[in-house]
């Protein structure tokens, strides 16, 4: 009997999670100076209908996971980030309908907006502290590269310096 050939895991899509400083609104309730998340009310019809989730999507031909996560971000909440950060975590699954894993690359946008400008996709937002956040993500992964885009944000300034990807679009080559 012959072995299977091996499969490569595949990136096709991205996480998203957005981020602010507590207090810069009415609506925070988080503590000032922490951070605080936003997330995203799936709308019924789509797939994951009423879940909470931060801004995802997939990677379209021609483009990077970096630049994906840009153009998601303003369809799904119309923000433009003041810094866009790697995470250094992979959220990875087992896809069982097409025999593959996913590999995640997973980013976080620190943003000064409050209030998104939601597309069809979702029907509601909330932001929420970390612990809060958590407790609405259904996905392990996801829970566990919220806590690693804190980490990186609160806990390790010198990584931020190699993981953060300029917003000058003359720094950004296609693909």
């Amino acid at each position: 009997m012959t072995s299977p050939t091996p499969r490569s895991p595949v990136i096709r899509v991205f996480d998203c999670h957005i981020a602010r400083i507590a207090g810069v609104s009415s609506e925070s309730r988080a503590v000032d100076g922490c951070y605080e998340f936003l997330l995203l009310r799936r709308s019924a019809s789509k797939i994951y209908g009423g879940d909470w989730r931060m801004v995802g999507g997939k990677i379209e031909a021609g483009e990077s996971a970096w630049q994906a996560c840009l153009r998601e971000l303003a369809e799904e909440t119309g923000f433009s980030p003041k810094r866009l950060l790697t995470v250094p975590y992979l959220n990875r699954f087992y896809e069982w309908e097409a025999d593959r894993v996913n590999e995640i690359p997973v980013f976080v946008a620190v943003v000064e907006e409050n209030t998104p400008q939601l597309d069809d996709e979702h029907d509601g937002h909330e932001w929420l502290d970390i612990e809060a956040a958590c407790a609405r993500l259904a996905w392990p992964g996801q829970r566990e590269g919220l806590r690693a885009a804190l980490a990186l944000l609160t806990e390790n300034e010198a990584l931020q310096r190699h993981l953060e990807i300029p917003l000058d679009s003359k720094a950004h080559p296609k693909g």
